[in-house]
């Protein structure tokens, strides 16, 4: 009776030091909790999350991403560079048009007409990257990795026939930004910045005539319900959507952690980097909105699109100007990258 109490105890001490040591190793583990302003359904909630698994099993669990989406931890995206800077969030999901308020030279990155190949994006990335790198380091902010926007075509949605500048003068075009704005007025056509959400409303009513838009994926708001004829102009100039992390935050990781973190956003950024520029994915898309009822106009001639992408870089250069030194070292950066 001895020897078995013996060896009954022995193996409840083994067993108390096994839970002992998983409870240790548990307490080690640390959870970062990672701000996306992105909705769920978005494709870039995939990556984000895929990110988060890539974490944990690269960090042999010691390091774990809980992602909340659609804005969930209550914060609001113009606040973001604060928020981080100040470490009360762990990691975010950075998109550098968001933050004119505090870090306006960030929106001098990358402009609309910048390019006007796909293949020029992939080029341009490096240098993009290493852009928005020096912009959020100034708010202690790490970045690694991101996601790699795809590049869709950006067309003219109108209720008419247009697929000339010419054609637009006398239309009222919806776009989504200042600079946009700016260029089409500089070349004598009115545009306003109407929130995505409101698009369709306005289109309906006649607020405006056409819809400057990402052509592939017009059907999710469905714009075939409210314009008949559509124009390519050029490819979309995406900013990548970059994960960030806390200087404060990453100072409580050790080197496996750290690691583990850097590698799978590399990852997810050379993931998504290979799948941005599509032929296939624009040319289906093109044929479902055919079949959905929409003519497809032959596109905006080769004049018309150096007319364009001339605004367009000289309303982008006025918005670094604005922005500071820094607002001109990302232009001249990047525009004498895309000029070699």
């Amino acid at each position: 009776m001895k020897n078995y109490n013996s060896k009954k105890l022995a193996l409840s001490v083994a067993m108390l030091g096994m839970i002992a040591t998983a409870g240790s190793a548990q307490a080690d583990a640390i959870t970062l909790n990672f701000h996306s302003g992105l909705s769920q359904t978005r494709p870039e909630a995939e990556h984000i999350e895929r990110f988060a698994k890539l974490v944990d099993e690269k960090s042999g669990g010691e390091l774990k991403i809980e992602v909340y989406h659609a804005g969930a931890l209550g914060l609001k995206e113009a606040d973001i560079l604060r928020t981080l800077q100040r470490g009360m969030v762990d990691m975010a999901l950075l998109y550098g048009e968001y933050y004119t308020r505090d870090a306006p030279a960030l929106a001098s990155v990358y402009a609309q007409g910048a390019i006007t190949d796909a293949e020029q994006h992939l080029d341009i990335l490096p240098v993009i990257k290493e852009m928005y790198d020096d912009g959020f380091a100034k708010w202690n902010i790490q970045t690694v990795g991101g996601v790699v926007a795809p590049i869709f075509d950006v067309g003219l949605h109108c209720k008419e026939p247009v697929n000339s500048l010419e054609d637009l003068k006398g239309k009222k075009v919806r776009v989504w930004s200042r600079h946009l704005v700016d260029t089409f007025d500089a070349l004598g056509i009115s545009a306003q910045v109407i929130p995505q959400n409101d698009m369709y409303m306005a289109l309906q009513t006649g607020v405006v005539d056409c819809a400057y838009y990402l052509s592939t994926v017009a059907k999710t708001v469905s714009l075939q319900e409210v314009t008949e004829y559509e124009s390519y102009l050029h490819p979309w100039a995406a900013s990548p959507w970059i994960f960030g992390i806390s200087e404060r935050s990453l100072g409580r990781l050790d080197d496996n952690q750290r690691q583990a973190l850097e590698e799978a956003g590399q990852e997810i950024w050379e993931e998504t980097r290979e799948i941005a520029v599509s032929p296939e994915r624009e040319a289906q898309a093109r044929e479902e909105r055919e079949s959905l009822g929409i003519t497809i106009l032959p596109p905006f001639s080769e004049a018309d699109v150096d007319t364009f992408v001339t605004a367009a870089w000289g309303t982008w250069k006025t918005m670094a100007e604005n922005a500071g030194e820094d607002g001109m070292h990302y232009y001249n950066t990047v525009t004498q990258a895309l000029s070699e």
